[in-house]
């Protein structure tokens, strides 16, 4: 993910804010997860943004395993995924199918909305794309998660009646990550949106990225999160911060966090399973959650892994 990124991150801060005083309110009053997701109660799911990547053949995918079996793999180590092809075409009915069947139980997809609703100037309100996007995705039935919007760098705060209104037509669970400054530019600004999504009962993305820290912007509208950290090829702050986030998932938890979707990127994915398995183990004693998290082959025995 090339937004946010930056060269030299030895001057970056990346203490995560301070809980703002709203978060405490949402938990304690949130309901269960929305009832087409279905997560477990108080559940973390860990996932990486893709499954097709061969270099993880032999790292987290069986020594020998074929391509078309990458996804059956990559959904007994994670258990979500952020599912980007959604973001370029809405699949056939054949293929959700296929995605559906080849999932583990507990295995739960975020598919991101297409890019035609997203970055249209009325986000696909004045034509049926919405509603063709919602059908195709409840299709994934009980592994279904939260869907997510990426709005773009250009659309600011001046358009959030455009997003109400696209609220209004989304039919299936959601989160919504917003980029361009002026949400985040005062305080006024900042609780229209998280009002506006709390109303519809939509969750917020939460993006750890080190050229962009007011995206990290910590608040809660749901009883479900969204949480996209940005690595930076395993470099010693990228573990540090995921002490933090244990820490603050442990908090949020304990206060009345239903679910949290944490997604690891690193540059070309590659090492995204060694950061999601750093943090299954940093978060796996956290008291009365359900999770799992990859497995890197010969880490603790120096031989191939044997969940196949």
């Amino acid at each position: 993910m090339e937004f946010g990124k930056l060269p030299d991150i030895s001057k970056i801060d990346f203490r995560l804010l301070p809980d703002p005083p709203g978060n405490a309110a949402i938990l304690a009053q949130a309901p269960s997860a929305h009832p087409l997701t279905r997560s477990p109660a108080h559940s973390l799911l860990i996932g990486a943004t893709g499954w097709s990547v061969k270099e993880w053949v032999g790292k987290i995918y069986p020594k020998g395993a074929k391509t078309p079996d990458f996804l059956r793999h990559y959904a007994r180590q994670f258990n979500t995924i952020e599912l980007n092809t959604t973001h370029y075409r809405i699949p056939d009915p054949f293929t959700v199918q296929h995605w559906h069947d080849e999932a583990a139980a507990d295995f739960r997809f975020c598919p991101k909305v297409l890019q035609t609703i997203s970055h249209a100037g009325d986000l696909g309100t004045g034509g049926e794309l919405i509603q063709r996007f919602c059908e195709a995705m409840s299709g994934l039935g009980s592994k279904l998660g939260p869907c997510f919007i990426q709005l773009p760098p250009y659309f600011g705060v001046d358009k959030i009646d455009v997003l109400e209104g696209f609220l209004k037509q989304f039919t299936l669970p959601l989160a919504v990550e917003v980029r361009h400054e002026s949400w985040f530019s005062n305080t006024l600004n900042s609780e229209r949106l998280f009002d506006l999504l709390e109303k519809y009962g939509t969750s917020t993305v939460i993006t750890d990225v080190a050229g962009r820290r007011d995206v990290a912007h910590m608040r809660l509208t749901s009883g479900q999160v969204l949480v996209r950290f940005v690595g930076n090829n395993l470099h010693p702050t990228d573990f540090t911060r995921l002490d933090d986030w244990a820490e603050r998932l442990t908090d949020w938890f304990s206060m009345g966090l239903k679910a949290c979707y944490f997604f690891t990127h690193e540059p070309d994915n590659l090492l995204a399973p060694d950061l999601a398995a750093a943090f299954y183990e940093k978060t796996k004693s956290i008291v009365g959650i359900s999770t799992r998290g990859p497995k890197i082959a010969g880490e603790e025995t120096g031989q191939q892994m044997t969940l196949f």
